[in-house]
């Protein structure tokens, strides 16, 4: 299944169905999320005879407005050594130990062709081409081998940064801080793992989905990756982020960036940092297009 929150008159969640969406008796996607059954009764719209209504006739919210919690974690090696090279920096051997993340802001949540207000004071916007998946189930100390089970679904995720914001947070080991806080766009929907199942290509604690992540500005490919290269899995970030605490439905989990996946790696010969007026577009396989334009 397709999820989304829409917004027509009043918001709703929904589930799409080719080229339309049937609205739910749900408020947003959370709430559909936190009903025990709110799966159950998404599928059964889904095969039931409703017309529902154009998808060009509605809006498309975040698909989670208001995540509970928002981690973002740092799961691609290549990104990260080659962000850590940039810097003269070897690789941590401590990253091969924890996968380790940073608690985002939800205040910020943008959604798909929602405009992304330039971060004022900043002159080095940057993008980051992540995939996150959202919590379906509550848990705490989730075991690895069981932690694909609360995945309700996969979404795009654009964890928008200020470098230049981003380097003096770093340099008093607190960061990232404002660096990262003004924005992060998601959508356009959510996309049950069943869809993608085709694609898996490992699966318990090594579930991985061959899934080709690229990043388009005004229509010109700059980055290309697959979701297979993660050196954690999504179980593996899950069992971490549960440990001593409870997930809870809704919550959204970042993988970090895919390699190549944002202009600190790419390099500025490649691409000037962003500017108002550019038009990003984020395409995962499977999933579709997240697209935003700066202003």
């Amino acid at each position: 299944m397709k999820l989304v929150t829409i917004q027509v008159e009043q918001t709703s969640a929904g589930v799409v169905r080719g080229e339309r969406v049937l609205p739910l008796p749900y408020p947003t996607l959370l709430e559909l999320l936190q009903d025990p059954v709110g799966l159950t009764n998404a599928r059964q719209a889904l095969a039931s005879a409703e017309p529902g209504l154009a998808l060009d006739a509605v809006k498309l919210l975040p698909p989670v407005p208001s995540p509970p919690t928002l981690r973002d974690f740092y799961a691609f090696e290549q990104h990260v050594k080659t962000a850590r090279a940039l810097r003269g920096a070897e690789m941590n051997p401590t990253w091969y130990e924890i996968p380790t993340f940073y608690f985002s802001n939800t205040s910020e949540i943008y959604g798909p062709d929602q405009p992304i207000p330039y971060p004022v004071g900043s002159q080095e916007l940057d993008i980051e081409l992540e995939i996150a998946c959202v919590i379906g189930k509550a848990g705490k100390d989730i075991a690895v081998e069981d932690a694909a089970e609360y995945i309700a679904g996969y979404t795009i995720m654009n964890d928008w940064s200020a470098r230049d914001f981003q380097r003096l947070d770093m340099q008093l080991n607190l960061g990232p801080g404002k660096g990262k806080d003004f924005a992060t766009s998601i959508g356009p929907w959510l996309v049950t793992p069943d869809e993608l199942a085709s694609r898996r290509t490992g699966h318990g604690a090594s579930e991985r989905y061959d899934m080709t992540m690229l990043a388009r500005v005004d229509g010109q490919e700059i980055s290309r990756g697959n979701f297979q290269q993660i050196y954690y899995s999504f179980p593996q970030l899950i069992a971490y982020a549960s440990r001593n605490v409870r997930l809870r439905p809704g919550d959204l989990i970042g993988s970090g960036t895919v390699g190549t996946g944002c202009l600190l790696e790419l390099g500025t010969s490649v691409h000037p940092w962003f500017q108002r007026g550019e038009t990003i577009e984020l395409e995962i396989d499977g999933i579709g297009v997240l697209r935003n334009t700066i202003v």
